[in-house]
């Protein structure tokens, strides 16, 4: 069911008014009581957040982000703060982090909008436009380029086939050809076809075309993309191909390498633990074990510390 995959769930006899007053008390003076912020917090769902929001400016008069901001700092700031963002506005200012500035952060954009469905592509947009008064694939287009860019409009335009029951086996079949064609078969590549059919078809018939590819070709799609393109390209790909396959999968994997090896990727740490906590990342976690031979809060306990790691913690809730 899909509170399984939930790992916050919210409080059951939610009142945002005494929450709240704990958060002033906690910010109020001199000092923060970090702890206090932490139970609220983190044992409330999204919806429940933006109540407490509200009854705060209501009661103080204050923006709670503003607040929570000038408190905290870090990882810690970063995490607390991100927990207040509804999901596609937190979506929406991931994307715009990425790009604003000197640089592109690729990897997070990739992430947003290959794991997305197309209806919630759709609210990004709409809240990208609110947020920022411009339009996310003009500033994508203007940050990226080549057929990087083309991968990622195809994904914003939100062209892809509702998935069916029933798949059209020649179509799959077909498709497979095409890729085969357009790849393996030849000197060079014919990137445009790898674009269209992994950006235009729903996932259950992709899942029947990566069948039939291995069947044609004698190796993955996954090898194939591998040896047949590099860079952003390549990766952005890869991540299509995985959320079809298994997008529990994926998430375990951008959580796996952001804590392996030395240093730890906070941003997709807090970014893939804050925007699937109500999803589904009690899934995820499964796979985490899976891949790495460990849970998910054991290696989050050897990697960060402090508050930063408490609320991180509690967020993934029990192994």
């Amino acid at each position: 069911s899909e509170a399984e995959g939930k790992s916050v769930m919210g409080a059951l006899n939610f009142d945002p008014t005494p929450d709240a007053q704990t958060l002033y008390k906690a910010m109020k003076g001199l000092g923060t009581d970090e702890q206090a912020i932490i139970d609220v917090l983190t044992n409330r769902s999204n919806m429940q957040r933006q109540e407490i929001a509200k009854s705060f400016k209501g009661q103080f008069g204050k923006d709670l982000i503003e607040s929570l901001k000038h408190e905290l700092s870090g990882d810690f700031e970063r995490l607390i703060v991100a927990l207040m963002y509804s999901p596609f506005k937190y979506d929406a200012k991931e994307l715009y982090d990425a790009m604003k500035g000197i640089g592109t952060s690729e990897d997070v954009i990739i992430e947003i909008l290959a794991s997305r469905t197309k209806a919630q592509i759709k609210e990004i947009i709409k809240a990208y436009k609110e947020e920022y008064g411009s339009d996310l694939e003009e500033d994508i287009k203007s940050e990226t380029s080549g057929y990087f860019e083309q991968i990622l409009v195809c994904l914003l335009q939100g062209d892809r086939d509702n998935a069916t029951l029933y798949v059209d086996t020649a179509l799959a079949l077909q498709d497979a050809e095409t890729l085969y064609a357009a790849g393996e078969k030849i000197r060079g590549t014919d990137e445009i076809q790898f674009i269209t059919i992994l950006c235009k078809r729903s996932a259950t018939h992709l899942l029947k075309v990566f069948e039939e590819y291995q069947k044609l070709a004698g190796k993955s799609i996954e090898d194939s993309i591998k040896s047949e393109t590099n860079g952003s390209l390549e990766d952005a790909m890869l991540a299509i191909v995985k959320c079809t396959r298994n997008v529990h999968c994926y998430f375990a994997e951008r959580l796996y390498h952001a804590l392996k090896g030395a240093g730890t990727h906070d941003g997709t740490l807090i970014r893939v633990i804050v925007s699937r906590s109500e999803v589904d990342l009690n899934l995820i976690k499964a796979e985490f074990k899976h891949i790495a031979g460990k849970s998910l809060s054991s290696m989050i306990l050897d990697d960060t510390s402090g508050d930063y790691k408490t609320a991180l913690l509690n967020l993934c809730g029990s192994d």
